[in-house]
Formats: structure tokens, C-alpha cells, sequence
């Protein structure tokens, strides 16, 4: 792609994240878009042929990479020896969404683009894909768990998924109320510990907490 080409890709992007965060993804329209941007529809058509399309550009790669992330994290939980993860959940965790905050205020207005515009579907399906993976990983966590010989109190798969749309529906707060990263980031370690505590209830067994000098 020229410099040209690619100076006009990113005006056709910043000019449809404001419409779309104005107007949301259904009532934003292609042809307002392209008015502001300048272009004539069949130059705009050559990098966006639909809606749809446009607005997968604005979301779809800061998606995949938290979701890159957080199976990162995951996978590094994973590979904790059985008898050891318990007593570094709390820490794994922390560190984990720690990283996805920072990078959540890296693309500030394209996740606040993701959560604003429910209506394309994307935010859904977000939360979804997110719960899925927990719930895999909570899936092997328990199952090394009793290759230990622990037993676990059975938690019905519907309430698990409750408990974690829940939480990640939470991370979506950091937008809807516009704080800065390091409220956001001590509000995430709580609300890790205030879920902490509940599968601790539910589950009967201890996480070890990661005690910060700085915290509220």
C-alpha cells in the first residue's frame, strides 16, 4: 500500500470511529462517513465495501489481541506445575488483567467503540469468547486439582458462566465510566478479590492474596 493509500485508510478510519461513537453502529450511515472524509463513494468502496467491514477494522485487531493476552495468561497458569497453581492464582491473575487493562487505555477509543455500539453484536460475542476460555481453564484447574486427590465442591456449569459474564461484563465499567487507568487497574484487583472470595465459598478451598503496599 502507498503512502497515499494508506494516509487515506487511516482518514476513513478516524472519520468512521467518530461517527460511529456519535451515532452508534446502526444510525451511523456509510454516506455520512464518506462526506467527512472527503472521498468519493467509489474511492471510499476500494477500502470498505461495507458497514460491517468498517467497523470490523476499528475492533477486530485490538479483539484478537486480548484475546492473545489472555491466552497467554492462561497458558502460563497452565504451565505452572498442578500442585503449585493454586498459590499462584491470585498473582497470575492480577498480573494477567493488569496487562489487558494497560493495553485496554493503550486503544482507548476502540474498545470504548466496542462497548458503546452493543447494536453491531461485536460486544456480545466479546464477552462471550472471553467467558468461554475461563471456563476451559477452570475446566483443567479443577480437573488437576482432584489428580491431587482434592475434591472440589461441584459448581453447576450454568451459575460458572453467570459468575464470569459477570465479570468481564465488569471490565466493560472502566469505559461506561470514564476513569483513569490506575483507578481502573485498582478496581480490577479488587473486583479479582471480591470474586476470589466468592469461588473460594464455592469451592471450599484457600487462594493465598498478593498483598501490594499501594492499594486502596
Amino acid at each position: 500500500m502507498t503512502e497515499k493509500a494508506e494516509n487515506t485508510r487511516i482518514n476513513i478510519l478516524n472519520t468512521a470511529l467518530k461517527h460511529f461513537l456519535q451515532y452508534g453502529f446502526a444510525e451511523a450511515s456509510l454516506r455520512g462517513i464518506v462526506k467527512d472524509a472527503g472521498l468519493t463513494t467509489g474511492a471510499f468502496y476500494k477500502y470498505y465495501p461495507t458497514k460491517e467491514m468498517l467497523f470490523n477494522a476499528l475492533v477486530d485487531p485490538y479483539i484478537e489481541h486480548i484475546y492473545k493476552l489472555y491466552d497467554k495468561m492462561l497458558e502460563n497458569f497452565q504451565e505452572i506445575p498442578a500442585d503449585e497453581q493454586t498459590e499462584n492464582m491470585t498473582m497470575a491473575s492480577e498480573e494477567g488483567l493488569t496487562r489487558i487493562v494497560e493495553y485496554i487505555y493503550e486503544h482507548y477509543s476502540n474498545f470504548k467503540l466496542l462497548f458503546k455500539c452493543g447494536d453491531s453484536g461485536k460486544y456480545e460475542n466479546f464477552i462471550q469468547n472471553m467467558v468461554e476460555r475461563e471456563m476451559e481453564s477452570n475446566r483443567i484447574y479443577i480437573r488437576n486439582l482432584n489428580r491431587l486427590g482434592l475434591e472440589i465442591s461441584d459448581v453447576d456449569r450454568s451459575l460458572t458462566q453467570m459468575i464470569y459474564t459477570g465479570f468481564f461484563s465488569s471490565i466493560a465499567q472502566i469505559i461506561e465510566q470514564d476513569i483513569d487507568m490506575e483507578t481502573a487497574k485498582r478496581n480490577i484487583r479488587q473486583l479479582g478479590k471480591f470474586h476470589t472470595g466468592g469461588w473460594e465459598r464455592l469451592w471450599g478451598i484457600e487462594f493465598p492474596s498478593v498483598e501490594r503496599d499501594t492499594e486502596a
